[in-house]
């Protein structure tokens, strides 16, 4: 992969700090364990919906740039469409190298 980010999100993955699944993900954000969300452009409307709103609701950082294929890809799982970093130093990278490539 050349997305930094993506390499990034595989590297989190197996350091154990990288929550996936919409329950798990909202769960995450109300405990304020989330430090940024990844949502997938082509996620169901409701799962968009409902993300993007806890997201703005708690102030987490959210990310809408890759798709589920990608996603699922980086972590090495199957039809991954929200996750949440809940490392602090992870998640400022993410943000940082998101904020560098807009």
């Amino acid at each position: 992969m050349k997305d930094p980010i993506l390499n990034l999100l595989g590297l989190i993955t197996k350091a154990g700090k990288l929550v996936n699944g919409e329950e798990r993900t909202v769960e995450a954000i109300r405990n304020k364990n989330a430090k940024v969300v990844f949502i997938a452009e082509d996620a169901g409307a409701s799962t968009f919906k409902k993300v993007t709103d806890k997201a703005a609701y708690y102030e987490v950082y959210l990310i809408k740039k890759y798709n589920k294929r990608e996603l699922s890809l980086a972590t090495g799982s199957e039809n991954r469409v929200v996750l949440a970093v809940t490392d602090k130093g992870f998640a400022n990278k993410c943000i940082d190298l998101f904020e560098k490539g807009k």
